[in-house]
C-alpha cells in the first residue's frame, strides 16, 4: 500500500473508531437523579384521604425542585443528607437517622448537597384523588 493510502485508512478507521464510541454517548439517556417509588397507597378511614408511603432517592448534587403536596407529609431520613429549604422557615440540613414534617400547600425543596445518595422514607396523609405533588408558582 501507497504511504497516502496507508495514512488515508488510518484516518477513516480512527473517525469510525471515535464515532462508534462518541455518538452512544452522546445519545444515552442520563439516569434520573430523583427517583420515587411508591410502596403503598391505601384508602383511610377518614374521608377523602388516602395514606402513601413513598421511598425517595436523591443522587449527589440533584434537588427536587419547588414543589407543593395535598397532603401532610412526614418524612424519615434513612441515610445520607438533605439540605430542607421550606417556605417560611430557615433551611435545615437532616442527616440519617432524623425526621421532619410538612405541612400542606407549603412550598419546598430538597436537595442532597453531600456525596452519597440521599434516601427517605416519606408517609403522606394525601387528599384522595389529587396528584402527590406540584411544581410550585
Amino acid at each position: 500500500m501507497k504511504p497516502a493510502c496507508t495514512r488515508m485508512f488510518a484516518a477513516v478507521a480512527l473517525v469510525t473508531f471515535f464515532g462508534a464510541v462518541w455518538i452512544p454517548a452522546v445519545y444515552a439517556q442520563e439516569p434520573p437523579k430523583v427517583t420515587r417509588q411508591v410502596l403503598l397507597k391505601q384508602d383511610m378511614t377518614i374521608p377523602d384521604r388516602e395514606a402513601v408511603m413513598v421511598v425517595v432517592e436523591l443522587q449527589p448534587g440533584s434537588e427536587e425542585g419547588r414543589h407543593t403536596h395535598p397532603a401532610e407529609l412526614y418524612v424519615f431520613v434513612q441515610e445520607g443528607t438533605l439540605l430542607l429549604e421550606s417556605e417560611g422557615k430557615d433551611n435545615v440540613t437532616y442527616k440519617a437517622g432524623d425526621v421532619y414534617y410538612i405541612g400542606p400547600g407549603k412550598v419546598h425543596n430538597g436537595k442532597n448537597n453531600g456525596t452519597v445518595t440521599t434516601r427517605l422514607m416519606a408517609f403522606l396523609v394525601a387528599e384522595k384523588g389529587k396528584p402527590l405533588s406540584a411544581p410550585a408558582k
